[in-house]
């Protein structure tokens, strides 16, 4: 099982894209975006309504195995302004009973600046818990112990029977950025600007698999594939 260090905390990447920190019971997700495909939808743009309860179904059979005493949401857990509106009642009574099992943290994202009051946990533009800082957007320049999310890492990674193309972790001794964890979200490939000036020395990528997470060091990535007429 592949493991992290950042800060000297031992973290432990989920093949689901959650992030584990043993020694605190701590279990972090972020950009889960519910309410999504009901977003799209109400704009004309026709995707399958189940992304929701498809994301809560995850967390909550990981929380029934890990049993976590403290669960991070890190930020964007709402597609929208509106998303608690749009959302069926069993998805509001699951947000509830899970926000109910644990101390349970919604950091403000950029998406949901101010996440609903009304399904449980609290709310935080940050969390710093011991040496660890749980924030939505990575902080430009130098960071020590920094888990952010907000730019949905992905990676493309060559090896010898072929190219994959997975979300993922993007990591050095001093940060994680998380990948997104909701069932719509796109992603965007760790070499693109947006993540160099994060990691100006170079990234480690946990890339997410069916049953594991697998690591990959900067000369097994690719860039993504540009169409002629891009």
């Amino acid at each position: 099982m592949l493991t992290f260090i950042v800060a000297g905390c031992t973290l432990s990447p989920q093949p689901c894209g959650a992030l584990w920190w043993s020694d605190e019971r701590l279990l972090v997700v972020s950009d889960l975006h519910l309410e999504k495909g009901s977003s799209f939808a109400s704009r004309g743009q026709m995707l399958p309504p189940y992304d929701t309860r498809a994301t809560l179904g995850r967390i909550a059979r990981l929380m029934d195995r890990l049993k976590p005493r403290t669960v991070v949401s890190l930020g964007d857990s709402f597609h929208d302004r509106r998303a608690r509106v749009r959302m069926a009642e069993d998805d509001v009574a699951l947000v509830r009973r899970l926000t109910g099992q644990c101390d349970w943290i919604w950091i403000e994202g950029n998406h949901d600046p101010a996440p609903p009051d009304d399904l449980g946990g609290r709310m935080a533009d940050k969390l710093v818990f011991g040496p660890l800082t749980f924030r939505h957007e990575p902080t430009p320049g130098p960071v020590s112990g920094e888990v952010a999310g907000h730019l949905h890492p992905c990676a493309r990674v060559v090896g010898r029977t072929g190219t994959v193309r997975a979300r993922c972790f993007a990591m050095d001794e001093t940060r994680i950025v998380m990948p997104a964890y909701g069932a719509l979200t796109g992603g965007l490939n760790v070499l693109d600007a947006a993540f160099g000036s994060l990691f100006p020395d170079g990234l480690l990528v946990g890339a997410l698999g069916r049953d594991d997470v697998y690591a990959a060091a900067m000369q097994q990535l690719a860039p993504d594939a540009v169409s002629a007429a891009g």
